[in-house]
């Protein structure tokens, strides 16, 4: 089954919301084994809306539309869509209820335009919205589907969860089932290097390389009858692949980067302080964003100044003066002071120029050194960003952090 995904709503064209539901219902269809051909997003006009329903058509069987279910008079997504289908708006005594039932349990008075949300299409299958007031409905003709969503992502993606997919899955031919590769130290080009002949050959399973912000992604996918068919099939191709470039690889799960080391520092109960200069604490900030991470997060302390280097890790003030603050030597010296004032097992550190400015010939933008103490274990490494801006050279150095804890940690256990 050929699909596409039309979003509904002037908001998005503008740009002042992010269509987060194209990327949601892209991820799940796939994994029904529907073919998603196109992405079209379309304003609150009724005229626009009809065309992209109709040329959306000529290729594909399934339309599915998120927004414009409102209760307002701009919200026409369902008048389209019945009248694309050759249906008519009727109220809906079930849908009805369900939004007086709404507003009941919020204690909150229903208003007069709320019931045009109770009219559907008359031969549609209705979908309760158990997060909003919107229904949701599929509507059929001569092979051809259109499935409407309502467009707030919480009441989209619950509608599509607990209806939308039962009643997809009844009618979906085949399985597809992928696993996303994370890798990190390897770029796109020379991970499709590494993998050239099992791409140019791939018939099922395929593999497709995606680049994303200092990483390198890799997805492996299969369409069978079965789930277990395509789970094996994925599993075959990725042997195969880890023969090339499992050292790269931190994660089999489509998983950040953070995520994977803190669950590894919470396994081993390694407990962990980091000291930051370039980052500014973003390296600490990514760490507390896990749930549970209390139990072996010590601390992160941003040390940006010289003084502060001094005051809160002992840093030297000769070794500040001779080799400066981005330095191998001042990076080993913040690890080093971290560890006697936290004691905690691993302490990692990080000093750099993150730019646009301060570089020198000597010491260019992007310049970082990080060192990283595990109990007697000592790294320290320089590092060359690509110097394509402040935000990027920040957030690869934490890549670059997690990276060396990630190995520290699979060296020590």
């Amino acid at each position: 089954m050929k699909s596409a995904i039309l979003s509904v709503g002037t908001e998005i064209l503008f740009g002042q919301i992010i269509n987060t539901n194209s990327v949601y219902l892209s991820k799940h269809l796939n994994m029904l084994g529907i073919d998603v051909m196109y992405h079209y997003t379309v304003g609150d006009n009724p005229k626009r809306l009809e065309e992209m329903i109709k040329q959306a058509f000529t290729d594909c069987d399934l339309i599915i539309t998120s927004g414009g279910l409102g209760p307002t008079q701009d919200d026409l997504t369902k008048e389209i869509a019945a009248k694309a289908l050759n249906d008519e708006l009727i109220l809906n005594e079930t849908a009805m209820q369900w939004i007086e039932n709404y507003f009941k349990k919020l204690n909150r008075e229903m208003t007069e335009n709320n019931k045009k949300q109770a009219y559907m299409p008359s031969r549609a299958t209705v979908f309760q919205n158990d997060a909003g007031t919107a229904p949701g409905f599929a509507l059929e003709e001569n092979g051809k589907i259109i499935i409407c969503l309502p467009g707030p992502p919480r009441e989209m993606t619950r509608m599509f969860d607990l209806k939308v997919k039962p009643y997809l899955e009844k009618k979906s031919q085949g399985t597809i089932y992928y696993k996303m590769i994370r890798t990190f130290g390897i770029g796109e080009s020379a991970l499709e290097t590494a993998l050239e002949d099992l791409i140019n050959d791939q018939t099922d399973p395929t593999l497709a390389t995606y680049a994303k912000e200092g990483e390198a992604c890799l997805r492996i996918a299969s369409k069978k009858n079965t789930l277990k068919e395509a789970k094996q099939s994925v599993e075959n191709m990725l042997e195969t692949v880890k023969e090339r470039i499992e050292k790269y690889i931190f994660s089999y799960d489509d998983e950040n980067f953070h995520e994977v080391v803190a669950k590894k520092l919470l396994d081993n109960n390694i407990s962990i302080s980091c000291a930051e200069s370039c980052t500014g604490g973003l390296f600490s900030q990514r760490m507390t964003d896990i749930p549970g991470i209390s139990a072996i997060f010590d601390r992160g302390i941003v040390t940006y100044s010289n003084k502060a280097k001094m005051d809160e890790l002992g840093v030297k003030s000769e070794t500040l003066q001779k080799y400066g603050a981005v330095s191998e030597e001042t990076a080993i010296e913040m690890a080093e002071g971290l560890k006697k004032v936290s004691r905690s097992r691993l302490c990692i550190s990080v000093t750099g120029v993150a730019g646009p400015d301060g570089g020198t010939e000597e010491k260019p933008v992007g310049l970082v050194y990080i060192c990283a103490i595990l109990d007697e274990k000592r790294i320290c490494k320089e590092f060359r960003m690509r110097n394509i801006n402040r935000q990027w050279n920040r957030n690869y150095s934490v890549l670059c952090m997690l990276d060396m804890i990630n190995k520290l940690i699979e060296r020590s256990i």
